[in-house]
C-alpha cells in the first residue's frame, strides 16, 4: 500500500465516467446472444480493438480483420459505424464525485486506453469531462495501459508524484500496474463505493 495521502484524482474513463460494451451494440445486430457472444469472442475480440487504442485507424483496423472474415463484412463495420451505439451513457456516481472533487479545488486528471478518433465523441457525452486538466490518451502515445511507460507520461505531464495520485479504473490490470509504480488506486466494480472509497483517503 502506498503511504501517505494523494491530492489529485487519476481517472480511467470507459465503464468509469461513461459506460461502454460492445454488447450494448451487437445485441441489436444478432438476434441470438450466444451467436453475438460468439462473434464478440472470435471476431471482433478485445485483442483486435486494441490495435486501435494503440494508434491504428479503425479503417485500417476494419480493412484486416473483414479480410479475414469477408461473410462478417457488415457487422464489422459497424464497429465503427455505429460506434456511439456501444455506450449507455455517463455513470452518475462518477459525475457526481468529480463535481464533488472541482468544488473541492482537488485536481483531476485522466488515463485512458482510446484511440484518437473516439477521444473527441467521448469527451462530449458529459460535462464532467471539463473537470480533467491532463489526459493522456493510448491512441496519441501509441503505449497502452498496463504498460508502465503510460503511466510515467502521466507524472510528466501532471508534473506530480505517483503518490500524490490516485488512480481509479475499471481494470484489475491496470490497477496492479499503478500499485506497483507506487499510486494509490481504486478498482471500480460498484459506483457506490467510489464516493465512499474516495472519502476515505481524505479527498472528500
Amino acid at each position: 500500500m502506498t503511504a501517505g495521502r494523494p491530492r489529485a484524482l487519476l481517472w480511467d474513463v470507459g465503464n468509469v465516467i461513461v459506460r461502454w460494451d460492445p454488447r450494448t451494440l451487437y445485441s441489436k445486430i444478432f438476434q441470438e446472444p450466444v451467436a453475438r457472444d460468439r462473434f464478440l469472442s472470435s471476431v471482433c475480440t478485445m485483442d483486435w480493438h486494441g490495435a486501435t487504442d494503440r494508434g491504428v485507424s479503425f479503417a485500417d483496423n476494419i480493412d484486416r480483420l473483414t479480410v479475414q472474415h469477408p461473410h462478417y463484412a457488415a457487422e464489422i463495420a459497424a464497429w465503427w459505424d455505429r460506434w456511439p451505439e456501444m455506450f449507455s451513457g455517463p455513470i452518475g456516481e462518477t459525475e457526481a464525485t468529480m463535481d464533488a472533487l472541482a468544488a473541492r479545488g482537488v485536481p483531476q486528471h485522466g488515463l485512458t486506453n482510446m484511440s484518437t478518433e473516439t477521444w473527441p465523441m467521448v469527451q462530449a457525452m458529459s460535462p464532467a469531462f471539463r473537470h480533467l486538466g491532463e489526459v493522456v490518451v493510448s491512441g496519441v502515445e501509441r503505449v497502452m495501459k498496463p504498460e508502465p511507460r503510460i503511466y510515467q507520461l502521466v507524472l510528466e505531464r501532471t508534473g506530480l508524484a505517483a503518490s500524490d495520485l490516485l488512480f481509479v479504473d475499471d481494470s484489475a490490470a491496470n490497477i496492479a500496474a499503478a500499485a506497483a509504480l507506487g499510486f494509490h488506486v481504486h478498482h471500480f466494480v460498484d459506483p457506490a463505493a467510489l464516493r465512499p472509497a474516495i472519502a476515505a483517503h481524505g479527498l472528500l
